[in-house]
């Protein structure tokens, strides 16, 4: 009698590109099919007894969804950079793999935050909204006047992947860049390193590229937007929570901060479309969209499959999550 094949759950329908169906070539897959997301209950359902779970970034792997899923549970591979939703001490403790798709997303995800620069700089939302309500009429010098992004002085918080692409895509636009991170105090080729309190009160834009963590939740609020000058553009592609949505409509709506463009808000999804953050006329705001391309997609998805093929094949992950075992059953600390 042929061995059985290990078991696959993804939680989602219609993932871009062909990583599923070769995952079901190998594993038997069982495939959430409702359009909407499952719950967390429903998640742990979909699990149980299954050996790997590919899910999204916005599933939340804690110690309840492990337990859901059962001792079987090997490796939970996220097809999203972005790993907060994860408890990574439950994971650690049940000897669970978890892991994200780091490398594949940076460049496309540089080229929203560039977008969004350009756009809240230039208050091109605005210009769209306006033509969308029939209000272009004869031309006027001082209409939809927005400050110039050649030679301004570009702030990057965080200084990872995404924001070293935005660094060389802000050097192409004659921008001068700085960058903080509080591990990494050292300039390079593209970014000269800065403290916190003088890259926001120097920078005409302030990019926001963190992951949330208890440190940076409300890094951004009432006093940091105080520091920066009433020219500036905050931009953020990160994580939302990392930004006082509230202190931010505050500045904006007082001329205390020139503008700002959102990809990522706290409590997402957000679809109330009396939401004061799109009503806001210096906002952009997008759904959430720094990776959406069909390549970028599908290859998030293809790094998730590959890591459980990897892990399930009896190997190590390819890109483990930090503070969890590269191999299932390994202390992520002793390292065996």
């Amino acid at each position: 009698m042929p061995a059985s094949r290990p078991r696959v759950a993804v939680s989602r329908t219609g993932l871009p590109g062909d990583a599923v169906a070769r995952l079901a070539a190998r594993h038997d897959v069982t495939t959430w099919e409702r359009s909407t997301p499952p719950t967390p209950a429903e998640l742990g359902e979909l699990a149980r007894g299954h050996e790997g779970l590919l899910v999204l970034g916005s599933d939340r792997i804690d110690a309840t969804l492990l337990d859901a899923a059962g001792p079987r549970l090997r490796v939970v591979a996220l097809a999203s950079m972005g790993y907060d939703g994860v408890d990574t001490q439950a994971a650690a403790e049940r000897g669970v793999t978890v892991t994200h798709t780091p490398d594949v997303l940076a460049e496309t995800t540089a080229d929203v935050a560039m977008a969004l620069i350009l756009m809240a700089r230039r208050r091109l939302g605005a210009c769209v909204d306006a033509l969308r309500r029939g209000e272009w009429g004869a031309f006027r010098m001082d209409a939809f006047l927005g400050l110039d992004v050649q030679g301004a002085t570009l702030g990057l918080i965080g200084y990872g992947q995404i924001a070293q692409a935005v660094a060389r895509r802000a050097a192409g636009f004659g921008m001068r860049v700085q960058h903080h991170h509080p591990r990494r105090k050292a300039d390079d080729t593209l970014s000269r390193w800065v403290g916190f309190d003088e890259l926001l009160t120097t920078s005409d834009i302030v990019s926001l590229h963190t992951p949330l963590t208890p440190e940076t939740r409300g890094m951004i609020g009432a006093a940091e937007l105080a520091r920066m000058k009433r020219t500036a553009t905050l931009v953020n592609t990160g994580r939302g929570g990392v930004v006082d949505e509230d202190a931010l409509l505050s500045a904006l709506r007082r001329g205390e901060l020139h503008s700002a463009g959102l990809d990522v808000m706290a409590g997402e999804p957000r679809s109330d479309p009396a939401d004061p953050l799109f009503a806001e006329p210096r906002l952009v705001v997008l759904p959430h969209v720094g990776s959406a391309t069909e390549a970028t997609r599908a290859a998030m998805v293809d790094l998730a499959a590959r890591n459980i093929d990897a892990v399930l094949d009896g190997g190590a992950a390819l890109t483990p999550l930090p503070g969890t075992p590269g191999r299932p059953g390994i202390d992520p600390l002793l390292g065996r």
